[in-house]
């Protein structure tokens, strides 16, 4: 999870640190406001010079003004949360539709199931699959492909985790132990015939809850796990985001990040750290690729080349949308991981009692990292092996696959060499890639 450095920008003194927090939320709201005409016009300007009947439509200047235009309402607009668009899936060579329903919910999150529209038992199993989406800034959306990828030959769950602005105050606040028992109530639900999959942030917190319901004796513990670039260890190989929690310490996150929802969202005046600080952090630590992605966007829409510029869209539209986090999650976790780093010393608690992920027995686990990770560096996810040498199965992937418009770290989910991997070695407590 990034914790939101401010790209290198002059950053405030302690004293006015929380002076300047507490309104930023609402000079934001009152920007977006102010700048809803000039938005609006640029529309309408777009819609203009890209009209067929307009004869500037056909020129240079035309589809210029009409792609600065569109440069212009997309940088300045709010983004929505995003769609699966999942309707169908392949399952033994025929298709079938697919029907995204809500089993379990909670104030903070929702348990999708993408239940297939099965005629007949299909003929190889369908292991339960359980995709815990990080609650991180970005909506769970951004695993389309990955659940994508299970669906014809996994019945597929998936945490959605709620917009933090939109849970209204009296439904009380929501931390990392909260976060801990959602995960076990959900594995409760499911019965233990499972498999779970955390991707990135929720990697410390799944390996939190098994290994609570391993020292209870609870039977319906995972069959497997597989933690993907998860912040485990973040003493191993620490990047810049591991340093800057350290350096600054909680105090400075609480007084510098955290604000207040403001009218009218549901959820006004609760805690947060907001997802548009979160998108500045994620946006500032690969700028010249964001820049240049946008360069090119316009350079597309110029040319005509509208394929590209689709793809262009279709990526920041998933990107661009944000939500909120609540404050206590926010502090703790940055707390108890990157700066205590109380899971790998023995320290992490939960609710009073010590977390203790050598009493895994019965899990299988297996790790997934990306080369060029700038926020999970190579080693801190593989750290979960050391805690867990009597599992019957451990593998370690070191993938380097990255795409065009994504970080390292994004990509790890959708790479074209993990997605397969993970197809096949998800529901297998088989052999092991090197001893255990």
């Amino acid at each position: 999870m990034a914790i939101g450095e401010f790209g290198g920008a002059a950053t405030l003194s302690d004293d006015s640190g929380a002076l300047l927090s507490t309104p930023m939320y609402w000079f934001y709201e009152m920007g977006h406001a102010a700048l809803n005409p000039a938005r609006a016009f640029a529309d309408a300007t777009r819609l203009f010079f890209r009209n067929p009947a307009n004869p500037l439509s056909h020129t240079a200047y035309g589809k210029s003004v009409a792609a600065t235009m569109e440069l212009f309402e997309r940088s300045t607009r709010r983004y929505r949360k995003p769609e699966w668009g999942i309707d169908s899936t392949t399952v033994g060579g025929e298709k079938v539709s697919v029907n995204i329903k809500s089993i379990w919910e909670r104030p903070f999150c929702r348990l999708l199931h993408f239940e297939r529209a099965l005629d007949r038992a299909p003929r190889r199993p369908q292991p339960k699959l359980l995709i815990v989406a990080p609650m991180s800034g970005h909506y769970p959306t951004l695993l389309r492909g990955t659940v994508e990828t299970f669906l014809p030959n996994h019945d597929v769950y998936i945490t959605e985790w709620v917009d933090a602005r939109m849970v209204p105050l009296a439904e009380g606040r929501f931390d990392l132990d909260d976060y801990i028992d959602y995960i076990i109530s959900i594995l409760h639900l499911l019965g233990g015939d499972v498999h779970v999959i955390a991707v990135c942030q929720p990697s410390v917190p799944v390996l939190a809850a098994v290994a609570l319901m391993e020292a209870n004796g609870d039977p319906n513990v995972p069959h497997s796990m597989i933690l993907m670039g998860g912040p485990i260890d973040t003493r191993i190989n620490p990047n810049d985001v591991n340093n800057l929690a350290e350096r600054r310490g909680l105090h400075w996150f609480r007084n510098h990040v955290i604000t207040k929802v403001p009218f009218p969202q549901p959820g006004v005046m609760r805690d947060v750290y907001p997802g548009f600080l979160q998108l500045h952090g994620f946006m500032s630590m690969n700028l010249d690729r964001h820049i240049e992605a946008h360069h090119n966007l316009f350079l597309h829409l110029v040319k005509g080349d509208g394929d590209s510029a689709q793809k262009h869209r279709e990526f920041y539209d998933e990107y661009l949308a944000v939500m909120d986090l609540a404050a206590e999650f926010y502090l703790q976790t940055v707390d108890t991981v990157f700066i205590r780093h109380a899971l790998p010393k023995g320290e992490m608690t939960h609710r009073g009692r010590r977390v203790d992920p050598t009493a895994i027995r019965r899990v299988a686990l297996m790790t997934v990292e990306g080369e060029n990770d700038d926020i999970s560096s190579v080693g801190q996810t593989e750290a979960a092996h050391a805690f867990l040498r009597s599992t019957k199965c451990t593998m370690c992937s070191l993938l380097s696959d990255t795409t065009a418009f994504s970080t390292a770290h994004a990509s790890v989910p959708r790479s074209r060499r993990a997605l397969p991997i993970l197809s096949c070695r998800a529901t297998a407590r088989a052999p092991c890639a090197r001893p255990c």
